[in-house]
């Protein structure tokens, strides 16, 4: 694609010299057809230096109006419009005067009284002057809509950042609760090595969630990595009741998605398919391409939705209608699609044809441009153990859950 050799900017980035452009255009314009007018009229070429004269008389006036306008353009509009309808009146009677004073010094022999003169000018003088007028405020008020908006849509892209961030920043405390618990079990049992293990994967999780930005967008890849970090964390507690599989399409892997948005769905399968059954269950992560669209599906083995009546239960809406969901987890999911995507997501939860339950999301499939810097997914820290194995925690001495869906 052909790069064009200057930076295109608007007409209006510079208020100050896009008045001289216009002015000096205007003018000169009317100029123009003043001398192309007289010239057709069989007027001497001398008439010429009287039409030029005119014109700079208008220039100048117009500047002076200029000032009294920016001056009155902000005012109540009685007071704007009152001034200016008194002020126009007199630049109209000085342009027509002086007008007619050159005129009457042009052609000094000529029937036509200074009066008549005078008369004949007026409506022409008006007519540029009544016409520059509705042309300066015209303008400036577009101009002023169009920052009022600017600054509208700053406000609201600050807001929705912000909303994002709190919606993002919801880190679920009790997930923080149960780790901590978790550590101080292990330590208790003198299981140093796996305590010191989950204590750094926890730092890193938390300098991730902390360190980059709530409204960026991060690869599937680099997701997967910090939702990996999120489950060794997890898996800790669980021990093999947790079992996870990873079904990510290589096309899909650069696909842009919001930064900690896979982890609040694992979570919830943690809560309503791990926690509640002694065997525990599989959480299966998977990403692919259909078409257009990016398809995010995290479904689990356990017992699925259930059918009684559940005062926890929030109604959850997407873009392909509503259902139901058990926790705030998945609420703010959605509330995250809604205000980065609005209507151009897909957002639905179910229960699965062979048992467990499984929420399925849409989204456009973007891919970060070409030496674009991205996040940095959370590495393990230098020197962090690698999980020894850890003796089973007694009943008596694991924490209890706490969780959110």
């Amino acid at each position: 694609m052909a790069v064009l050799p200057f930076k295109p900017s608007p007409f209006f980035g510079n208020k100050n010299r896009a008045f001289w452009r216009l002015q000096f255009l205007g003018w000169g314009g009317a100029m123009l057809l003043r001398a192309m007018s007289s010239l057709a009229n069989a007027q001497p070429w001398s008439f010429l230096i009287i039409v030029a004269i005119a014109s700079i008389t208008g220039f100048s006036i117009s500047l002076i109006l200029s000032v009294i306008y920016r001056a009155l353009i902000n005012r109540r509009p009685l007071v704007t419009w009152g001034v200016t309808a008194i002020v126009l009146a007199l630049a109209v009677g000085l342009y027509a005067f002086i007008d007619s004073w050159v005129i009457s010094l042009y052609r000094p022999s000529s029937d036509a009284g200074f009066a008549q003169l005078f008369l004949g000018v007026f409506y022409l003088d008006l007519t540029l002057l009544a016409a520059w007028s509705a042309l300066y405020y015209a303008i400036n008020f577009f101009l002023q809509v169009e920052e009022q908006n600017d600054q509208l849509m700053r406000l609201e892209n600050q807001a929705t950042s912000a909303q994002l961030a709190m919606l993002r920043y919801q880190l679920n405390p009790h997930f923080l609760f149960n780790t901590l618990n978790s550590i101080s079990t292990l330590v208790l049992l003198k299981q140093t090595e796996p305590a010191n293990a989950m204590l750094n994967r926890l730092s890193s999780f938390l300098r991730y969630t902390l360190v980059n930005d709530a409204t960026a967008r991060v690869s599937v890849a680099q997701e997967v990595e910090t939702l990996k970090l999120y489950l060794d964390i997890e898996r800790m507690r669980f021990e093999e009741r947790l079992r996870t599989e990873f079904r990510i399409d290589e096309a899909a892997k650069r696909a842009l998605i919001p930064s900690l948005l896979l982890q609040p769905l694992v979570e919830n399968a943690i809560k309503y398919a791990v926690s509640p059954l002694e065997e525990g269950a599989r959480i299966t992560i998977s990403a692919q391409l259909v078409g257009p669209r990016l398809r995010i599906t995290v479904s689990d083995t356990g017992p699925g939705l259930q059918t009684a009546p559940d005062p926890a239960r929030v109604p959850v809406t997407g873009g392909a209608g509503s259902t139901t969901s058990t926790g705030v987890g998945l609420a703010n999911i959605r509330d995250r699609l809604v205000q980065a995507y609005g209507d151009n997501q897909r957002f639905e939860m179910q229960n699965r044809p062979e048992g467990g339950f499984a929420v399925v999301i849409e989204l456009p499939y973007e891919v970060k441009p070409a030496g674009t810097p991205g996040a940095a997914p959370p590495t393990r820290t230098s020197g962090s153990p690698e999980p020894a194995p850890a003796a089973p925690v007694s009943e008596s001495l694991r924490p209890a859950t706490h969780e959110q869906g």
